[in-house]
């Protein structure tokens, strides 16, 4: 037959076993939390120093075509030519776009002019209702 001490021995190593096992447990994640923090930080760095090193490249580059852009090296000069290219789509592209904000601007002085558009929106009347007034 067990005996009371017996099972009080028994549960006692059963509760320093789990309590053991707990132990290793929480060091195993400790370690591993550690780990992957450190993991973090280190690729957070990484992404930084990249970022610096793209930006750099392109003031360099931004500093070799204003130095070069009429005379780039040979293995630059089709760079260089797009960069030139790029930057005149761009001027005609700005131009472009003042002339339709004129546009725009041409056009609400003359709906204003007018008294009312075809927009129900614009002075809240339809234009249904705005010929019944007639």
């Amino acid at each position: 037959m067990v005996s009371y001490e017996d099972i009080k021995k028994k549960a006692k190593d059963t509760f320093d076993t789990i309590a053991d096992i707990s132990v290793e447990t929480y060091k195993i994640a400790e370690e591993k939390a550690r780990i992957l923090a450190k993991r973090a930080r280190l690729n957070a760095e990484i992404t930084r120093e990249k970022s610096l090193i793209r930006r750099l490249k392109v003031e360099i580059g931004g500093k070799y075509y204003d130095m070069h852009m009429n005379d780039p090296e040979e293995e630059l000069k089709k760079a260089c030519e797009d960069i030139t290219d790029s930057i005149a789509r761009i001027g005609a592209n700005k131009r472009e776009l003042e002339e339709l904000k004129k546009s725009v601007a041409d056009f609400d002085t003359k709906t204003d002019e007018e008294g009312c558009c075809d927009d129900a929106e614009c002075c809240g009347v339809t234009p249904d209702e705005e010929n019944k007034e007639d």
